[in-house]
């Protein structure tokens, strides 16, 4: 997996991480940006991040890492009801579920599913407080389509989906987006706001 994170640290083609939802509340924007590539069997998305703060307080899946560093990654499949959320800290500690919305149906990934779900957190895994500073880290992370209940030998043409970089739980909140969001509040939880991704290349 380091020769994959090796691999797309080195490509051209990242996207940015840069919509400010809300500026009149919350204007912080670290810099992060990602790129996202795939196999036969699973997704792999390289994430990259400059901040000023940083904080991984939380260590065991599931738990609510959108409270320290994070970078997120929202998809659904096409004409489903349903979207799965998948929730990093900045040392790879993942929150996973299947969902309907924000409050309804929701489903929290198995454990079987979970371990299925690689992370390489340059960071490493032992969590800390809050730090200031100035401070780049990266997270590669592995998504078998098989967690996504995904055929892998008749993959959907599109997946729909989003990407973000949030600190809800750091002394400076910051809600940042790939694709905008047009709510009046911070909410991530937003699928007629998913962009496309073109898995059939």
């Amino acid at each position: 997996m380091n020769t994959i994170s090796s691999l797309l640290s080195k490509q051209k083609n990242f996207e940015l991480i840069d919509q400010v939802n809300w500026p009149d509340t919350f204007p912080l924007k670290p810099a992060c940006k990602f790129i996202i590539a795939r196999s036969n069997e699973a997704l792999f998305i390289h994430y990259v991040v400059n901040e000023k703060q940083i904080q991984a307080l939380y260590t065991n899946d599931q738990d609510p890492v959108w409270q320290d560093s994070c970078v997120e990654f929202f998809c659904q499949l096409p004409n489903s009801k349903t979207y799965f959320n998948f929730e990093f800290n900045c040392i790879g500690t993942c929150l996973a579920t299947e969902r309907i919305s924000r409050t309804e149906g929701i489903n929290p990934l198995p454990a079987e599913k979970m371990s299925q779900i690689k992370r390489y957190p340059s960071l490493e895994n032992q969590p800390f407080q809050e730090k200031k500073g100035n401070f780049d880290w990266t997270l590669t992370v592995k998504i078998p389509f098989k967690v996504l209940d995904i055929d892998s030998h008749n993959l959907p043409k599109i997946l729909r989906a989003n990407f973000y970089k949030c600190g809800d739980g750091t002394s400076e909140p910051h809600y940042v987006s790939w694709n905008p969001i047009l709510t009046e509040n911070p909410d991530f939880h937003q699928p007629k706001f998913f962009g496309a991704l073109n898995l059939c290349f």
